[in-house]
């Protein structure tokens, strides 16, 4: 099968072809049809995360069941899946606790990745997934099944971007029908930020960005107000939007120390921020404690939007087929895996929303 790999960190991936094990007990094989590049893809392909190499990276996915190990009689051959990176056994402290995304248990795929190259030589399976393929190996708990109406291109978006952005608010923070939400970076994520705030039916839904044409984009996914913070003051604008107060939740979706400083001034007292995006390892920033402590103010991490894909994902498909969450609206363009180092750089960038690889 053929797979994009990253042989070096910060350099162009290339086109190999490799092998893929059998599926093994609990596993099942998928042949993908989409497979969108988030940032999360980018930042390991730059070496800010580390991680051992030879790697095919890529997690949000979409694709058929081609073979299932023992274990699984849920799915047929030929059902059409969602493909995560959220690996969870169900039964660990955090499982238990409903926290699928930070469970602690290890799988034989933790252990040594199904990808061999031709030298017969390991390659790593990036993001639990290795969706930069043709086809993936991954624990049944990565995987969903879909309508097999739903376009996969679309489907592949909940499995990281939506579910991120849009669990953030409603999972995470639980944000509050009629409250004021801002969310600082509109990319892939943070778009997703102003969706979830706008399916939780916000008064005011304000996005902050440096970029006026993707601000004037977030209109159309729920966006009441937009502020360029290269040419506005965005405190002044925040402020006078929300009563002098300060919004009740601010989501930062930019993974940059200068937007999680900023977001302590945008809050209100007794509010929450919610840390969304990811930054590079090793960032630090500078925040002071005295204001959170003095103005009960919530600060609080977000993983994967804290989502359950058997209660999260049903959710996202009604509300994607009632017209409520917008999905085709988020892709800006569609590449085959032989150009994917252009979609990846048009994305790094920051001039596109999703692209999307098609197999």
């Amino acid at each position: 099968m053929k797979a994009a790999v990253c042989r070096k960190f910060n350099a162009p991936l290339t086109i190999e072809d490799l092998s893929l094990r059998s599926p093994g007990p609990d596993e099942v094989r998928v042949r993908l049809a989409a497979c969108a590049i988030c940032h999360s893809d980018i930042t390991y392909i730059r070496g800010h995360w580390g991680g051992t190499l030879p790697a095919v990276y890529g997690h949000e996915a979409a694709g058929h069941v081609i073979e299932a190990g023992i274990n699984i009689d849920f799915l047929n051959e030929g059902a059409p899946v969602l493909v995560t990176l959220l690996r969870s056994c169900g039964n660990c402290f955090y499982c238990l606790r409903n926290q699928d995304s930070l469970c602690e248990a290890k799988f034989p795929l933790d252990e040594l990745s199904p990808l061999k190259d031709a030298d017969n030589a390991i390659v790593d399976q990036g993001l639990r997934t290795a969706g930069f393929a043709e086809e993936v190996i991954v624990h049944k708990s990565q995987i969903i099944e879909i309508p097999v109406s739903m376009a996969m291109d679309s489907a592949c978006l909940l499995a990281c971007g939506v579910i991120t952005g849009v669990g953030a608010v409603r999972n995470v923070a639980s944000v509050v029908s009629g409250s004021s939400v801002v969310t600082i970076g509109v990319g892939g994520v943070g778009i997703n930020c102003i969706q979830g705030a706008f399916l939780s039916n916000v008064e005011r839904n304000i996005a902050i960005d440096l970029d006026d044409n993707k601000l004037k984009m977030t209109y159309q996914f729920g966006a009441t107000d937009v502020v360029n913070a290269k040419i506005q003051n965005v405190n002044e604008v925040v402020r006078y939007l929300t009563n002098g107060r300060g919004a009740d939740y601010v989501f930062v979706a930019a993974g940059s120390p200068s937007a999680i400083e900023q977001s302590t001034q945008l809050i209100r007292r007794g509010g929450m921020v919610v840390l969304v995006g990811m930054t590079a390892e090793g960032v630090r920033t500078e925040l002071e404690p005295l204001v959170l402590a003095n103005d009960a103010i919530k600060l609080i991490g977000s993983k994967m939007g804290s989502s359950q894909l058997k209660v999260d994902i049903p959710f996202l498909i009604d509300a994607y087929n009632h017209g409520l969450l917008k999905l085709d609206e988020l892709i800006s363009h569609r590449f085959p895996l032989s150009e994917i180092n252009s979609a990846i750089l048009e994305v790094e960038k920051g001039l596109v929303m999703r692209n999307v690889i098609i197999f």
